[in-house]
């Protein structure tokens, strides 16, 4: 749901059409695909300098450009060349990707025909969660509504340009958000991140050039084409372009995905919002990129919600999954969940990852039961940055990152776990 009051929704329709958006007159009642007609029009280096002019980063985590991307593509030797979009939504705490799809999906399908025009691709794979069961539905109905109607598959809206987009269900695997592994996956094997380079644009699906975006990414793109980069980067502050779908969640009295300005505030999304803490508790901590960016304290909170300000708090934007911790929570009982949720969900391909992430279990489960030596903090925060360094993807390159931030953040919660007390009284002895 979008928030009262927030900036133009681009993404996410107002309440009182979401119900009936998925269907196709509804969504063309609504601007639907006038985009690809006229981007047929515009050409596909055109298409490409807008969506580059625009300053749309990737919404999946990473950030990088995405017109960069689709630019990298297009100029590829290699005729055969391919779109594949994320729908692999796996961080916990983020649920924006669905919203979009159960209720927008022929934005998406607009979004990754678009890329295919301005990519030279004549082939896109949707890459979706199998947990996603609405999405699924809705998306097939979908792709089959925008082929009858000339709008995918042969000579699209009469032009020469074909596009054809198949759906692909993934098995559940958190690693396959990882752009390589879940090229491996699509191509019949275990879903295992690869070394880079060379890059998905150079050598992706079955060796050939890939554009690969997430699905807020590609459901950005119609709104650039149609009205132009200029008027999706006013839609942001202080210099950042378009709209962002903030996933919030925890400890909150209206959870839910809001559309608002990139750059806005963690205090606007939790208490304007979100209505801030249930149960008259107050704000202790919130993670403002899903799990893997950490936590910062309540202080933080007037923070932008944007790439460079939440880097220059050490941690990072990610997918825009904000969790909101109160002050009933154990911060050593909250790094510890998420580092198992970690240490199961690596593939094990790399020893760093693979044994780092168990350690790490190990050593905060002494320290939650009074076990913990005098230098096993040193020891946590040597360990998780030769992770970082060493492993292959972003699992283990960011999997330490809700315990080195406790520690950073709430380091009396852990020292007094060391002498068999728990401040919050949540951890049992």
């Amino acid at each position: 749901m979008s928030a009262a009051g927030a900036s133009p929704r681009i993404l996410l329709p107002p309440e009182g059409e979401a119900a009936r958006l998925y269907e196709l007159d509804a969504s063309r009642r609504r601007g639907g695909y006038t985009a690809l007609q006229q981007a047929l029009a515009l050409g596909p280096a055109e298409v490409v300098a807008r969506v580059k002019a625009s300053g749309l980063r990737g919404r999946g985590g990473a950030g990088f450009p995405a017109g960069t991307k689709w630019e990298f593509v297009s100029k590829a030797p290699d005729p055969v060349r391919y779109i594949v979009c994320n729908a692999n939504e796996d961080e916990p705490g983020t649920f924006k990707d669905r919203v979009l799809m159960e209720q927008n999906p022929h934005l998406v399908l607009e979004g990754m025909a678009l890329a295919g025009y301005a990519a030279g691709a004549r082939e896109g794979y949707l890459y979706l969660r199998s947990e996603y069961v609405r999405s699924r539905e809705r998306l097939r109905r979908a792709l089959a509504d925008a082929a009858a109607a000339g709008l995918l598959g042969d000579r699209v809206l009469g032009s020469e340009f074909s596009f054809r987009i198949h759906l692909f269900i993934g098995a559940g695997a958190y690693v396959c958000g990882e752009e390589t592994a879940l090229l491996e996956s699509l191509e019949g094997r275990r879903g295992e991140p690869r070394l880079k380079p060379p890059f998905p644009t150079q050598a992706g699906l079955w060796n050939r050039p890939t554009v690969i975006n997430n699905v807020e990414t590609l459901a950005s793109v119609p709104f650039i084409v149609r009205e132009g980069p200029d008027a999706y980067q006013a839609l942001g502050r202080d210099g950042q372009a378009g709209t962002k779908i903030y996933c919030l969640s925890g400890e909150v009295a209206r959870p839910g995905a809001y559309e608002l300005p990139m750059g806005a505030t963690a205090r606007e999304l939790i208490f304007d919002h979100g209505g801030g803490i249930g149960d008259g508790r107050s704000l202790k901590a919130f993670a403002p990129g899903g799990a893997a960016s950490g936590f910062l304290p309540a202080g933080k909170v007037d923070v932008p919600l944007s790439y460079e300000a939440l880097a220059n708090e050490g941690s990072m934007l990610g997918p825009g999954a904000v969790i909101a911790v109160s002050d009933r929570a154990c911060m050593v009982d909250v790094a510890l969940n998420l580092l198992r949720f970690f240490a199961r969900e690596s593939c094990g391909k790399c020893t760093p990852c693979r044994v780092g992430t168990e350690k790490l279990v190990t050593l905060v489960e002494g320290v939650q039961q009074g076990r913990g030596e005098p230098g096993v903090f040193s020891l946590i925060q040597e360990l998780g940055p030769q992770m970082g360094l060493a492993s292959i993807c972003g699992l283990g390159q960011t999997g330490y990152n809700p315990v080195t931030t406790g520690l950073r953040w709430f380091r009396e919660e852990f020292d007094a776990h060391l002498v068999g007390r728990c401040p919050a009284g949540v951890c049992v002895r």
